[in-house]
């Protein structure tokens, strides 16, 4: 290991805004922040929005900084990667940002029921020919349902058309409400995201900041001028998800 990175990890441990729980505290048992994030590591009572697979966490803190009546906790696995985000939201003191280093396999022992508002999947791996272990996958809304409030919003951006159009057919076989959905937000789709139910909910500049955020792997596929997909869906659903019937050949990565 690398001496840059050892010196991440050291440093990690000195920010209040990280958490990083060992196996041991979630494996098959609750952590004590479940059900507390509000009272114990942002000291209000803001709605919660968690962004899973958070890399270095610029997507994370650009929306916390924009939405200060929110609280956002990025999470990773990689320590060398959260502490960019969680260095720059203690040096500039943002009250409304955590980062939570675990496996999103694990979220159900750190987050309890209701205690989460909206969920942001960002440039997740599309798992090829692996559907289980997508995030879209019925087997994680099944978690994100155990966390989420009613009525609470999964987004997904993604520049996989595989990912995208796969997250579509769990949507429509679930019958859940598609709130928006555009193959290119960047391109032919941008307009069509306004006078979405999406801003209904969240408002214009819910919308807008589609297209004013971006994360680090974002711009640099835009550059590249690959497509960038968005949906975003409710989770209410009774029963357990189904699987949908979907044809993984159809699409490339």
């Amino acid at each position: 290991m690398g001496k840059d990175k050892l010196r991440k990890f050291k440093e990690n441990e000195t920010f209040r805004c990280l958490l990083q729980p060992s196996t041991a505290e979630v494996l098959g048992k609750d952590h004590p922040i479940k059900g507390n994030w509000c009272e114990r590591m942002f000291g209000n009572s803001n709605p919660i929005v968690v962004e899973l697979g958070c890399g270095k966490g610029e997507y994370t803190v650009d929306l916390a900084q924009r939405n200060p009546a929110f609280d956002y906790v990025g999470v990773d696995i990689k320590g060398a990667r959260l502490w960019k985000g969680a260095k720059y939201a203690t040096e500039y003191n943002l009250g409304n940002v955590a980062f939570l280093r675990t496996r999103i396999e694990f979220i159900g022992s750190l987050f309890a029921p209701d205690e989460v508002s909206e969920i942001w999947i960002t440039f997740a791996d599309p798992q090829l020919k692996k559907p289980k272990k997508r995030l879209t996958s019925p087997l994680f809304l099944e978690r994100y349902r155990n966390l989420l409030k009613k009525g609470g919003i999964v987004h997904l951006k993604t520049d996989s058309r595989l990912l995208h159009e796969y997250t579509r057919a769990v949507v429509e076989q679930n019958g859940l409400k598609m709130l928006a959905c555009a193959t290119d937000i960047y391109g032919a789709d941008r307009e069509k995201l306004y006078g979405t139910p999406l801003e209904s909910i969240c408002g214009r500049d819910a919308v807008d900041a589609l297209f004013q955020v971006q994360t680090f792997y974002e711009s640099q596929y835009l550059a590249q001028g690959i497509p960038i997909t968005y949906m975003s869906f409710l989770i209410d659903h009774e029963g357990p998800y189904a699987a949908p019937d979907f044809d993984e050949d159809s699409w490339e990565r």
